[in-house]
């Protein structure tokens, strides 16, 4: 890889933006491809399934071989609160490749005895979202204090930053009452009604784990929206980061 695209390639990386290197085999031809520009790139639809499975590799175009460097953002998971489902969470959450931190100011709960090998920010959640940079749509944020003071900042954060995933533990009845609420703050119906609530895929889950479950079930469904559509319209299923049949 030459020296100037290595350079640009990591700026895109630090910046948490997807890029494609594209090299060609037969010369030593490279250029970076960024995000603004792969809508109107002639390797669009190309570049769009590489995107979804996150994979490096050749393709052969109009009779030329081309190795696509693929770079997408490691999906973050802020878990705002250290709670009980949070402590069921995280460990599953990094058996999906996740990268998670728990954000939760009481720090009577968030101990390292409580999240061992988490990252974990004893911190109200703005100052500690200055610490981890900005939010983007490879982020996933859940609020599960049931405190207004912590989730609702959070919350706010989270839909302004546009991330593809924001859930909130609750019932309906709470739910309807945090909605009033972010109304009040400025944020339209439109933004609020991205925030799945309650949150999780309804599986009937009860216990901490439980909920665990249904809670990174829906923001891995969340995730592979693509793929789940394609499988709906009867197109071939996209299998991100995994080398198995769809």
């Amino acid at each position: 890889m030459k020296l100037d695209s290595l350079a640009a390639l990591n700026a895109e990386r630090e910046a948490r933006r997807p890029a494609i290197l594209v090299t060609d085999t037969a010369d030593g031809s490279q250029r970076l491809v960024r995000e603004a520009e792969f809508a109107t790139d002639p390797l669009a639809e190309t570049f769009r399934e590489r995107l979804l499975s996150g994979k490096s590799g050749l393709v052969e175009v109009e009779g030329r071989s081309l190795f696509l460097t693929v770079q997408v953002p490691p999906v973050r998971l802020l878990v705002i609160g250290a709670v009980h489902i949070s402590q069921a969470l995280c460990p599953m959450a990094a058996a999906l490749e996740l990268d998670v931190t728990v954000i939760d100011p009481r720090t009577a709960f968030a101990t390292p005895e409580r999240f061992p090998d988490v990252t974990l920010l004893a911190e109200w959640p703005d100052d500690a979202f200055a610490q981890i940079g900005t939010l983007d749509r490879y982020t996933a944020l859940a609020a599960l204090t049931h405190d207004p003071k912590i989730d609702d900042p959070s919350l706010i954060a989270a839909l302004k930053a546009d991330c593809f995933y924001v859930g909130a533990l609750g019932s309906r009845k709470s739910h309807a009452r945090r909605l009033e609420r972010l109304g009040d703050a400025g944020l339209s119906p439109e933004a609020t009604a991205r925030i799945h609530g309650p949150i999780g895929l309804d599986i009937g889950a009860i216990t901490p784990a439980e909920i665990a479950v249904s809670i990174l079930a829906e923001v891995v469904a969340t995730l592979r929206r693509d793929r789940i559509k394609g499988r709906t319209a009867g197109k071939p299923a996209d299998c991100m980061r995994h080398d198995i049949d769809a």
